[in-house]
């Protein structure tokens, strides 16, 4: 994709841009229905950061920052309805497999190969679902507390996702009260990592009720049963990730009450990953963002 190619990206606030990388780009790219916001810094092999629900790109600047003057082109969209990417108004866009197609045709229109892969929250079934597809083009993959395989026989959901599903209180809870980008601190090894205008710079995407679609739709793209429409696409997932032989890293933080204790299961999955576990919450990304960027050197052979 040329830059001619790139639409124009909305304007931030001042408060958000004093916060990011400087020097960071930012544009926004048509795909099929949805146009999608991007930023990027640097340059060299591409690094391709995914977040989950109900965050934006915006929760990997300090890993970026981090990373400034490594050759690497550090590439962090925003998933469509969340960030500063178009927000469908229909819950019925917000399908595992739709959002995987998504991904996908963002990665064929950035070009990108030889990339490393980072994945959190949703991002991690996401991308590796769209790259599952494109396996030629990835190289090494980090994961971040994420889940990308399917739910074992005999699994309950969370209470979070137990809310998700409760009529009428659910919409009350995503849509008037702003669950769960309100109450991001909550699910942190460190509350003082999410606050002031952090927490101020993650509301702001969503700080209109119209806009508050895609925070309760991902909550119920997780499985609740094993007839659930995402639990196809997790199997492929997960079996491509088992097959994959480049280098996996995965950093996690153990104290996140949602998708702490996964790290077990997923380091049985693959045994041959590195692994590091930390004192962090759900967002590892605020609280131990130096050693997710050497994880990402690593697995890209930069040291």
């Amino acid at each position: 994709m040329t830059r001619r190619e790139r639409l124009p990206a909305p304007s931030l606030p001042a408060f958000i841009e004093a916060l990011l990388p400087p020097g960071i780009e930012r544009y926004r790219v048509q795909l099929p229905g949805v146009a999608v916001h991007v930023m990027e810094i640097g340059a060299g092999r591409p690094v391709l950061m995914l977040h989950g629900n109900p965050t934006w790109g915006f929760l990997y600047r300090q890993v970026a920052g981090a990373l400034l003057g490594a050759p690497l082109r550090l590439i962090m969209p925003d998933l469509p309805g969340l960030g500063l990417s178009e927000k469908p108004r229909k819950a019925e866009f917000h399908t595992l497999a739709r959002h995987i197609d998504c991904f996908g045709a963002l990665i064929d229109q950035l070009e990108l190969e030889d990339l490393i892969f980072v994945g959190q929250d949703w991002g991690g079934a996401i991308g590796l679902g769209a790259l599952a597809r494109r396996a030629a083009r990835l190289s090494g993959v980090v994961l971040l507390n994420t889940v990308v395989g399917p739910p074992r026989p005999g699994f309950r959901p969370t209470a979070f996702h137990r809310l998700a599903r409760a009529p009428v209180i659910s919409d009350v809870a995503f849509r008037l009260l702003g669950v769960p980008q309100r109450w991001l601190a909550l699910v942190q090894g460190d509350r003082a990592s999410i606050r002031g205008d952090v927490a101020r710079a993650y509301r702001y995407p969503l700080r209109r009720i119209r806009d508050r679609v895609a925070p309760l739709a991902l909550a119920r793209m997780v499985p609740n049963s094993l007839q659930h429409p995402s639990v196809g696409p997790l199997r492929a997932i997960d079996e491509f990730l088992v097959g994959f032989r480049g280098p996996v890293s995965m950093v996690w933080g153990t104290r996140d009450p949602v998708l702490g204790r996964i790290i077990n299961h997923l380091e049985r999955r693959l045994p041959d990953a590195k692994v590091l576990r930390t004192d962090a919450g759900h967002f590892v990304q605020e609280e131990v963002p130096g050693p997710i960027a050497a994880a990402i050197k690593d697995v890209a052979g930069i040291g």
